[in-house]
């Protein structure tokens, strides 16, 4: 089956453990549609880099799916309809990265940064 990473924003004034529910749902809506999520992070409320829907801030989640197109259509024509979700981003990855999303790390892990030149 194809590997997906999808990235949902949901409303700010949401409680933390109503946006991790949000994950849960839609993981279930992708097991229930033959697929499954591999693994999923919760990145917090972070700010956005222009207003949606009057909105400055919003709830991030990161979730790794191993589904057909199918239950991902579903996923997203589900998220869409749902009035906590903002945004919804898949894309289609080759594979599947071992440990924390980039976003996880800690600036030390990520690698250096080329240097300013004067």
């Amino acid at each position: 089956m194809p590997l997906y990473e999808h990235v949902l924003i949901s409303r700010q004034d949401l409680s933390n453990t109503q946006a991790e529910g949000l994950i849960e749902h839609f993981s279930t809506v992708l097991a229930d549609n033959g697929g499954k999520v591999v693994d999923h992070e919760y990145w917090g409320v972070r700010t956005l880099a222009y207003k949606i829907n009057k909105n400055r801030k919003g709830h991030y989640a990161f979730l790794r799916s191993d589904a057909p197109s199918d239950a991902v259509h579903e996923m997203e024509r589900l998220a869409r309809l749902h009035d906590d979700v903002m945004r919804v981003m898949t894309i289609r990855v080759d594979e599947h990265k071992e440990g924390p999303s980039v976003q996880m790390q800690k600036r030390e892990e990520r690698g250096e940064r080329r240097r300013e030149r004067n």
